[in-house]
């Protein structure tokens, strides 16, 4: 028998998944876009949903990992942290051991502390205790369902994703929406979940876009596009569908920014489609596809077939290890809280006085320029006093795939790089995983061109690039090249 053969990539670990749905009541504080001019949620457009999955590998019942998605467009660290705290209380894991990411949909509500002052804010600290208790539940009902997994990985492309650092010419400035002129990452990792059987247990579809179809036209709370894609996958599978939020800091939908929600659910089906197509290429579970040697036919045929898993090979799928670090980015210079608190006084009163001559385009873009500024007075207090803040990341090798998450929100240069420099492996990505103060990773070529998003960063240039270098050294430790072809 020829020993050619393509790894088909697979992690067999110990997984239990569990859901808990997270919807914000009617009526909360839900604006997060600074053009909106609504508070208040007026309706669902679809369920929010956290999927909660404990890992760990196949030779101990205990969980080694919790990772958990939310349906939001993230928390403030202390709220992210008290969670991360709930998880480990309740599952008796390390804090370091849990980790929490964010489809980041932009429908979801605001809900950081200096909103309770307004129109619905009232709302926010029931729903953050209910949904602290909501995410104990599923904790410990992962926990409870762990079982043993193939877990196989396949790369699809889609293009519902698009660069969004536009060159608006006649204006003479960069803005934040649809560039046809570069490229744009469309990868899409799918992660087929089947128990020893061979029964379809769970998708993980890991994906980087902005989930920004719904802006501030919108007042419903929704997952944006996640929703429809996460309902088609479902529907089609039979099984749970989890999503996976990828580097998505210049990406976002080609068309978005609207109030109609049946564009997100058309941008869902778009990723949902290239999903499948993405599961549908996979072979059997525990199997790589094999040279099985020359047919004499009309011509001479070469025959593949998926063959089944050897004991050496069983063995290198089954490898767990890992776990979280740090490293120290340098900082920008620290804005002044009473100059940011001045700027936030002077838009209002313009708003104001655009509201009472019935100018709503200006009292619109007066009200986001208070809002932005409101934001970078609201994250002072996490910030660090010194010259650098002390990024963290995770990397976990699980057989032929490093799962990675990182905190903030990267280009998607981070996983391109990554991907490029780890092709043997399978590369599942999780960023918006905390450090919410950072905001923005750009490439230090980026800088200095007016992008919003070196705005709100708290990055000095470079950051991006020590971040990749530290993840590839990382997960450098802990990889290796499965058998190829």
């Amino acid at each position: 028998m020829n020993s050619v053969r393509v790894s088909s990539l697979t992690s067999r670990v110990r997984l239990g998944f569990a859901r808990a749905d997270i919807t914000p009541p009617v009526g909360i504080y839900h604006r997060v876009w600074g053009a909106a001019r609504h508070d208040r949620a007026t309706g669902v457009h679809k369920p929010l949903l956290a999927d909660v999955m404990a890992v760990g590998p196949i030779d101990d019942a205990t969980p080694h990992l919790l990772r958990a998605h939310l349906d939001l467009v993230n928390l403030t660290q202390k709220q992210h942290d008290e969670l991360l705290q709930a998880l480990s209380e309740t599952t008796d894991l390390p804090v370091e051991k849990v980790m929490i990411s964010y489809s980041h949909t932009h429908a979801s509500g605001w809900f950081s502390p200096d909103r309770r002052e307004f129109p619905g804010g009232e709302k926010i600290p029931a729903y953050l205790r209910e949904m602290r208790s909501k995410l104990q539940q599923a904790g410990r009902q992962a926990v409870a369902n762990m079982q043993e997994v193939f877990i196989t990985y396949a790369t699809g492309r889609c293009n519902m994703a698009a660069n969004r650092d536009y060159w608006d010419e006649a204006n003479g400035h960069f803005v934040c929406g649809f560039n046809p002129d570069a490229p744009a990452d469309d990868t899409v990792l799918v992660a087929r979940v089947t128990d020893p059987s061979g029964k379809l247990v769970a998708t993980i579809v890991n994906y980087a876009c902005h989930a920004t179809t719904l802006a501030w036209q919108n007042t419903l709370i929704s997952p944006d596009y996640v929703g429809a894609m996460r309902e088609q996958v479902s529907r089609v599978t039979g099984a749970l569908c989890i999503f996976a939020q990828g580097a998505s800091g210049d990406l976002g939908p080609r068309y978005d920014y609207v109030g109609d929600t049946a564009i997100a659910d058309q941008n869902g089906r778009w990723l949902a489609h290239a999903a499948l197509s993405a599961l549908e290429s996979m072979g059997p579970p525990a199997t790589d596809f094999q040279y099985q040697g020359p047919v004499v036919s009309g011509a001479t045929l070469g025959a593949w077939d998926h063959v089944p898993f050897t004991a050496e090979r069983l063995a290198q799928v089954s490898v767990f290890e890992g776990g979280t670090t740090t490293v120290d980015l340098p900082l920008k210079p620290r804005p002044d809280p009473q100059a940011l608190q001045q700027e936030i006084d002077r838009w209002q009163d313009l708003q104001k006085q655009a509201d009472d001559s019935g100018d709503a385009i200006a009292a619109r873009d007066y009200g986001a320029r208070a809002e932005r500024a409101r934001r970078w007075l609201a994250r002072l207090d996490n910030l660090p006093r010194g010259r650098t803040y002390p990024f963290h990341f995770s990397v976990h090798r699980m057989g032929d795939a490093l799962w990675v998450t990182c905190g903030g929100e990267p280009y998607s240069l981070l996983q391109v790089e990554l991907r490029q420099r780890f092709s043997d492996a399978a590369v599942l990505l999780s960023p918006i995983s905390g450090d919410h103060s950072v905001a923005y990773l750009l490439p230090k070529d980026r800088y200095g061109k007016g992008l919003y998003q070196e705005e709100p960063s708290i990055l000095a240039p470079g950051g991006l690039e020590m971040v990749i270098e530290a993840l590839a050294a990382k997960m450098a430790e802990l990889s290796y090249s499965p058998p190829g072809v």
